[in-house]
This record gives C-alpha cells, sequence and structure tokens, in this order.
C-alpha cells in the first residue's frame, strides 16, 4: 500500500474527519478566548453555569466533558477572578452550588460573540439545510455511541 492512498484512507475515515475537526475547532476557539483570559473548560462552565445555575462541581464537569478534580480547578480559578461565586460552606451535603457573577456575565456575552464567529466561519461552507442535517446527523451518531456505552456508576 502506498503513502498515498493511506492518506486517502484517513480521509475517508468518519472518526478521523471528526478527530481533525475537534481539533481545529478547539484551537480556534483557544485563540478567541485567550485574549479574554479564559481557557475552553473556563468558557464552558461560564456557559453552562448561565443556563443551570446553582450546578454542582459534578454537573459542571460533566458538561464541560472534564474530570470533577479539573471542575474543581476551573472553578477556583474562575472564583478568584470574582467570575463565579460558591459558598464557603455547603448547605446540605458536599456539593457548592456554583454561580455566575455579573462579571462572569459581561465576560461570557464577549466570549459568546467570538465563538460565534468561530463557528459561523466554521460553517460558511455549508448551506442552512445542510448545518440542519450535520447537526442531526452528528447527534444521532452521539446517540448510537451513547447507547452503546454499558451505564457508568458515579
Amino acid at each position: 500500500m502506498s503513502q498515498a492512498s493511506g492518506a486517502d484512507k484517513l480521509d475517508r475515515s468518519l472518526g478521523y474527519v471528526l478527530k481533525q475537526t475537534a481539533t481545529a475547532l478547539r484551537g480556534s476557539m483557544d485563540a478567541v478566548l485567550r485574549p479574554l483570559g479564559l481557557t475552553l473548560p473556563q468558557y464552558a462552565c461560564l456557559e453552562l453555569l448561565e443556563q443551570r445555575p446553582d450546578s454542582s462541581n459534578a454537573d459542571l464537569a460533566r458538561g464541560a466533558f472534564v474530570t470533577r478534580q479539573s471542575m474543581n480547578q476551573v472553578l477556583r480559578g474562575l472564583q478568584e477572578r470574582g467570575l463565579v461565586t460558591r459558598p464557603a460552606v455547603a448547605a446540605q451535603g458536599r456539593a457548592l452550588p456554583a454561580r455566575i457573577t455579573s462579571e462572569g456575565r459581561q465576560i461570557l456575552q464577549t466570549a459568546n460573540v467570538e465563538v460565534s464567529l468561530v463557528e459561523t466561519r466554521m460553517l460558511c461552507g455549508l448551506t442552512a439545510e445542510a448545518q440542519e442535517r450535520l447537526l442531526g446527523d452528528l447527534a444521532a451518531c452521539t446517540q448510537a455511541l451513547t447507547e452503546m456505552q454499558p451505564a457508568v456508576q458515579e
């Protein structure tokens, strides 16, 4: 097998192309978030807290695709910057529910504009119909793979 045909095979591998796309998207998002002093997990955390105030560390970690330990570091950093608040002591159990602050909302609004521009650029070669189809197809792929995985106990 020649190297050219091996490369062609990779270019036809959906998993490989998805990883390439995810890597390019991550790099582009990192580039626009960096001047705002945000990492992608920090941005995801702020977005999740805007949509779901009082989320637990575990819920935020799942939503941002990071470990609980990583999310704890993310939250500490955001809290030190005044972008998130958490109680010093848990009202019940061990969970310290987090909330986005007004300063956090301001930086999130700016970040959302920048991230939206990245997504617009990524999709600029697709019609509106193709974008909707892609979204549906990727959701179907995610569902199929999720259904294959055994239930994970937390």
